[in-house]
């Protein structure tokens, strides 16, 4: 699942209905932008592996509404 590939109005959809926390929100706005996992890290201030875990939460958070 590539999160840049929804459209806006499925982004804000997910946005409001997967309940994330500010973490996984401000790291689910990044892969929007289609950033990759290892500059959200840089950019968050957090590891790589950090990054990889929030991005399998977003992953199954999505997943679970859909």
């Amino acid at each position: 699942m590539i999160i840049s590939d929804f459209v806006e109005w499925e982004l804000e959809k997910l946005r409001n209905e997967c309940n994330f926390s500010s973490e996984e929100l401000e790291f689910f706005n990044y892969r929007a932008k289609n950033k990759p996992i290892e500059q959200i890290a840089e950019l968050m201030n957090i590891s790589e592996s950090k990054a990889n875990k929030l991005s399998r939460k977003i992953k199954s958070k999505i997943i679970r509404i859909l």
